[in-house]
């Protein structure tokens, strides 16, 4: 049986936003690349809608406490006469019988508690068919790619240009091509989505991953599932100038790339020399 119509967002739209990833969290909703994470230019501002339709509701969802976050998220469903589209992570303006534009203002994304501390804010975004219940949290469908990633070697070595209390961010791998979307590669050329390891399964920026497993740095780090854009990662161990860290962080970037390293408690400051390794 051939796979169902896949939704995607157009190129222009993805081209508006300096990142995105499908496999870049823990929770199911994100499995097999159910759902896209669009991380705005402006964090905390006003959230641009990735979709054109009516909205159909709102809901206020509880999510879990954290210190650093708000204790309630947001749902926006959006009618875009060919699918529904579920927004998270929004404090909306809009309310049910509104009608939305790309790029409208939908409100203001919010610092919510369903994000690791080392999580920007950002759009979670998922479709499914206008039949279907629009609030449940699964039963979206997987979203095709429509734009190329261009994969970025590395050698796991860079120089600290942003340091947070939980990831600090390397000046390497650079962005061959500022403009389009790159990001960082496997061995084997393939391009890397996801938490890797501390968010499985992670996957690629392709529909057609044609290898059956992936190495980075030397280590094998996962083995490809049959749909050919999901990975299920092994168990291994990243460290940074011989310290253990949780992971890396890996997503497609329009304009600057640099790895970015998971590592709460990190003694890491701006200018320091990183040498990664994966065991």
């Amino acid at each position: 049986m051939s796979e169902p119509a896949r939704p995607f967002l157009s190129p222009d739209v993805l081209r508006s936003y300096p990142r995105f990833s499908r496999y870049n969290s823990p929770y199911p909703a994100h499995d097999a690349g159910c759902a896209l994470d669009l991380y705005p230019d402006d964090p905390g501002s006003a959230a641009p809608s990735p979709v054109a339709g009516d909205v159909v509701e709102t809901r206020r969802v509880k999510c879990p406490p954290k210190p650093y976050a708000v204790d309630h998220d947001h749902l926006v469903v959006v009618d875009t006469g060919e699918w529904l589209a579920r927004i998270l992570h929004v404090d909306p303006d809009v309310a049910a019988g509104d009608r939305v534009r790309v790029g409208d203002a939908l409100g203001r994304t919010v610092r919510s508690g369903f994000f690791g501390p080392w999580v920007a804010d950002h759009l979670h975004v998922g479709f499914r068919p206008r039949d279907a219940n629009p609030t449940r949290a699964s039963g979206s469908l997987p979203f095709a790619l429509p734009v190329d990633v261009t994969p970025v070697p590395w050698d796991g070595r860079g120089t600290v240009v942003e340091s947070g209390e939980t990831y600090v961010v390397l000046d390497a791998p650079s962005h061959p091509n500022p403009g389009s979307f790159a990001a960082l590669a496997t061995d084997e050329g393939v391009p890397l989505d996801g938490g890797l390891p501390h968010y499985d399964p992670g996957g690629v920026f392709t529909d057609d991953c044609d290898a059956e497993t992936l190495s980075l740095l030397g280590a094998t780090v996962g083995t490809v599932d049959a749909d050919r854009r999901t990975v299920d990662w092994r168990d291994v161990d990243v460290r940074a100038n011989g310290r253990d860290v949780l992971g890396l962080s890996l997503f497609a970037a329009r304009d600057a790339l640099g790895a970015k390293i998971v590592c709460p408690d990190h003694s890491l400051a701006p200018g320091d020399d990183v040498r990664l390794t994966l065991d």
